[in-house]
């Protein structure tokens, strides 16, 4: 039993241990180290992992000394770094405030669902029963190849006005509106065959808004798909740009293959003045779809302050590895 209980106690030592190292370097910007970039991903399962090691190390220890003491605060240090990062999903304020049901004017809503479709998942229909069911007033496919295209092409019966841009990289697009598109165009930001679609929309009641459809590629280093492996991400400042100069409101949507907590993610938000629809509402972990552990959120929404959030939902899983999303706004 007294081995037992010292093999569990030096375990938790050791978990604790990288839970606090992790930590530490998950603060590093720095790009050209992509590994210190994916260590900004898990911060829930730190925070867990480190409260766990806590309760289970202060019954466990029988000596306080230094070192004891220097691990337990170096935890506590980890565990509050975590947190704040964390807690302003379900603490902190509604960034994006609550319309009400009652007084909101189905003339100036707009219903967006978001998904990656995962070019190797197959599983058209269910994600077209999802479609229909939810029946959005727009739909922004991601990874779309020809073979999805073709799958999808039902849904220009309903969907007048649909931008196409497929790949075999993972990087095709697509998007179906009920809406006019006006002055829609495929732009490429860090590499050539990455598309994303920006367009004006249409309201029923005269009112408009950009929207535009992102899917920076992800950090880490890839053989087969296009990568930013040592670069800096410019993608999201390039659009960041865009709504800064535009007039009207907007809506940027997409798998931005990032967590909003990133400081990317929240230079994003500070130079297009954009609000992320999650804070104040929980982190709705669209990403990974195939575990019940590794989750976090990547599928995102950020809005102007011109609109408020009437529904926000994860749809069920469909064969790909990302949730898709669902938002209703109303623009005010």
């Amino acid at each position: 039993m007294h081995t037992l209980r010292n093999i569990f106690y030096y375990l938790v030592i050791a978990v604790g241990t990288l839970v606090i190292l992790a930590s530490m370097f998950s603060l590093i910007h720095d790009v050209s180290y992509w590994y210190t970039k994916v260590l900004d991903f898990p911060r829930t399962q730190y925070l867990i992992l480190g409260l766990v090691c806590l309760l289970l190390f202060l019954p466990l220890n029988r000596k306080w000394k230094a070192a004891s003491v220097a691990w337990v605060v170096g935890l506590l240090a980890a565990i509050g770094v975590q947190a704040a990062f964390i807690a302003p999903y379900y603490l902190g304020e509604e960034k994006v405030p609550e319309a009400a049901a009652e007084t909101a004017r189905a003339e100036n809503t707009v219903s967006v669902l978001i998904a990656n479709v995962l070019i190797e998942n197959k599983s058209a229909d269910a994600f077209l029963d999802i479609v229909r069911s939810r029946d959005p007033d727009m739909l922004l496919a991601m990874e779309t190849d020809q073979w999805w295209i073709d799958a999808l092409s039902p849904l220009e019966e309903t969907y007048p006005h649909v931008v196409k841009y497929p790949t075999d990289n993972a990087y095709g697009m697509a998007l179906y509106s009920r809406l006019p598109l006006v002055g829609t165009e495929i732009k490429f930001f860090n590499h050539d065959d990455v598309p994303s679609i920006h367009t004006r929309v249409e309201l029923p009641s005269g009112q408009a808004f950009f929207f535009h459809g992102v899917h920076p590629v992800a950090p880490v280093p890839s053989k087969k798909y296009p990568d930013n492996q040592g670069e800096k991400e410019v993608a999201l400042g390039k659009v960041a740009e865009m709504v800064a100069q535009e007039s009207l409101p907007a809506i940027v949507a997409g798998d931005l293959n990032d967590v909003s907590w990133s400081n990317t993610a929240r230079l994003f938000e500070q130079q297009s003045d954009l609000r992320n629809v999650r804070l104040g509402r929980g982190l709705y972990n669209s990403f990974d779809a195939h575990s019940f552990i590794m989750r976090w959120p990547l599928d995102h929404y950020f809005v102007s302050e011109e609109f408020s959030l009437l529904e926000l939902e994860r749809l069920p899983e469909f064969g790909s590895d990302h949730f898709p999303m669902y938002a209703t706004f109303v623009l005010n």
